[in-house]
């Protein structure tokens, strides 16, 4: 977890420290790797933020690439964009957010858990049909599309 830190007090840095220096919604989109569809989606979220130049233009801060690499790097651990949004705005507020992220993840953690609980179960009941159907196949009946399935009760 100290990693998650250290890269949030590198993006605190890269915005203290870097200028100003205004890109346009396709040079944020190719240096971030994303489609220009999906920061504009971000900005409609509020998680980056662009202002408009007189020629109607988006223009981004050079910190943006670095908030739209972090928000590519929540989703890839399974945070959505609301999350995502949540964690933005601790960071905004001076603080390290480490700790909702890491609340966050464990919740993750037991939902993917319940969810591996259900998978087996499913898996185990399959199991339970293809031996029974494998011993007894059952008998077809007038109007069967499939006597294997006709078999299997409705919940």
């Amino acid at each position: 977890m100290g990693r998650s830190l250290e890269f949030l007090r590198g993006v605190k840095m890269a915005v203290a420290t870097q200028p100003a220096i205004p890109l346009r919604i396709g040079e944020v989109a190719k240096q971030a790797s994303v489609a220009v569809g999906a920061l504009r989606y971000y900005e409609e979220l509020g998680l980056v933020n662009s202002q408009r130049g007189k020629n109607g233009y988006r223009y981004y801060g050079s910190a943006a690439i670095h908030q739209v690499q972090f928000i590519k790097k929540a989703q890839a651990l399974g945070f959505s964009l609301q999350d995502v949004k949540e964690v933005l705005g601790v960071y905004q507020q001076g603080e390290a957010p480490c700790d909702l992220v890491r609340s966050r993840l464990q919740e993750k953690i037991d939902h993917l858990a319940s969810q591996i609980q259900q998978m087996n179960a499913f898996k185990s009941d399959l199991e339970a049909y293809r031996d029974r159907w494998a011993k007894t196949p059952p008998h077809s009946e007038a109007g069967d599309i499939c006597p294997l399935i006709e078999t299997v009760p409705l919940a």
